[in-house]
């Protein structure tokens, strides 16, 4: 499921720019090796090395399409170890305010018995180093009802649909290649406990610095949650340790 917060939130020093400054390239690429991928403040490779990467298409008008993957644990995804994302949307300025309308849909190929999905749109919007995101589900949050159902017959738990995710966030630039940024996410899950969870609600929180090395973005953040338990991952047995534990985060990443 974006620590695409990183890459989003990492900004490449400016260079001197031309006389007659060139559009930038329709057809971009990203790549990221993070000792972790945490998502909304959850593990999603049981505290494991992630290997991710992506392509967008921007066009002159404001339209974009992309597509960006990593690894995911498999028992938490009932033996899919590929996440795959595919979103599309516009972006556009009014005045001093950014704007940023789209859908996204996460996939998880090869996951066995009940299928595991995701379907968002959201509206983003930005004004300076500040930007505020809601994320809508127009459908089962990650199968939430549905894997509730399967393991446990006659039960019908409720309607995940119209779940929401809020992303505020915030960056600076220190010069010199440096930056630092924070991020606050508020999930509030409808049916949450309905579907055996212990909450309808979880924050996350993040504070990162990041530094370029000659286009190479090296970045250090430490990650927590309000309910280090309210997800857990298949494969963390320990009681000590749960899927939304406090942890520092590593990360180099590239765009080209």
């Amino acid at each position: 499921m974006t620590l695409r917060t990183l890459l989003a939130a990492s900004l490449l020093s400016a260079a001197i720019a031309p006389a007659f400054a060139a559009d930038p390239a329709p057809f971009t690429g990203n790549i990221t090796l993070a000792s972790d991928y945490k998502f909304r403040g959850f593990t999603q490779t049981r505290y494991q090395p992630a290997l991710q990467g992506g392509f967008d298409y921007a066009s002159k008008s404001g339209f974009y399409v992309g597509n960006w993957n990593s690894n995911v644990e498999q028992s938490l995804y009932n033996g899919a170890s590929l996440e795959m994302d595919v979103y599309g949307g516009y972006k556009g300025t009014a005045g001093a305010v950014s704007y940023d309308v789209g859908a996204i849909y996460y996939a998880y190929p090869g996951s066995t018995g009940t299928k595991i999905d995701n379907k968002e749109v959201y509206l983003g919007i930005g004004a300076g180093p500040v930007t505020a995101k809601l994320f809508y589900s127009i459908d089962d949050y990650f199968s939430t009802q549905a894997l509730f159902k399967a393991a446990n017959p006659g039960k019908l738990g409720g309607s995940t649909k119209g779940t929401t995710y809020l992303d505020l966030a915030a960056t600076h630039d220190l010069g010199d290649g440096w930056g630092v940024n924070a991020h606050v996410g508020v999930l509030s899950l409808k049916n949450g406990v309905a579907n055996g969870l212990i909450g309808n609600s979880v924050t996350d929180y993040k504070v990162g610095l990041t530094k370029d090395i000659s286009g190479w973005v090296l970045g250090l953040s430490y990650l927590t949650t309000s309910k280090k338990n309210y997800f857990t991952t298949g494969a963390i047995s320990n009681v000590t340790k749960t899927a939304g534990d406090a942890r520092t985060l590593v990360s180099l990443a590239k765009t080209f």
